[in-house]
């Protein structure tokens, strides 16, 4: 599975407008397309920043569906009041433990390490590292992806509720920073979002 995100640091009171646009008018077109799996949006309302990330069934899916997303990024770019940034990611690992609901957060963690070590770090990102965080405080979800050209990578996991991810925020903390520092990984960012859409139908892979 593969997935494109799009980041747009635009303005905050623009944020409705742009909701609505990638929900009403980029969602449907771009499940229409040939190989998607589908699209989640998270926001930030204070600063005004978003990620669009669109999931794809294998590589040729995303790389066709290149040319039929541009004009509608552009748009989106446009309404937010920002530029948009896209990367295209392999997605590594997704685990479930209960569903999203409305109120949900995300903290997304980015990093960057050496790309020959990347099967080793979500090797152990599987095996060490889900079963850690499923017993943080309403532990939803967690979703990996990776670059394997640039070794980069980014960590996603929402919990059910803004309380939930205040209540984990210290033993997630010293959780990432054991694992990137075993695995000789900086951490580029960590943001923190409210989960805007969840229309994602990638299947487990855990």
């Amino acid at each position: 599975m593969y997935a494109r995100s799009t980041t747009i640091r635009g303005k905050p009171q623009a944020m409705d407008d742009g909701i609505d646009y990638i929900r009403y008018k980029v969602l449907p077109a771009v499940q229409a397309m040939n190989g998607c799996v589908g699209l989640s949006m998270l926001g930030d309302r204070e600063s005004g920043r978003c990620i669009i990330t669109s999931a794809w069934a294998d590589s040729e899916a995303l790389h066709g569906s290149r040319d039929g997303v541009m004009a509608m990024r552009r748009r989106a770019a446009e309404i937010l009041d920002g530029e948009a940034e896209v990367q295209e990611w392999e997605i590594a690992v997704l685990h479930r433990m209960r569903g999203i609901h409305h109120g949900a957060c995300a903290r997304v963690i980015w990093t960057e390490g050496d790309p020959a070590r990347l099967d080793r770090i979500v090797d152990v990102f599987r095996m060490s590292m889900i079963p850690r965080v499923e017993g943080l405080p309403g532990f939803c979800s967690v979703s990996a992806m990776i670059d394997r050209r640039t070794g980069r990578c980014s960590a996603t996991v929402i919990y059910d509720s803004r309380e939930s991810l205040k209540e984990a925020e210290a033993p997630g903390m010293a959780m990432r920073e054991a694992f990137t520092q075993q695995m000789g990984m900086t951490i580029s960012d960590v943001a923190v979002f409210d989960v805007v859409l969840a229309n994602l139908r990638v299947p487990e892979t855990v």
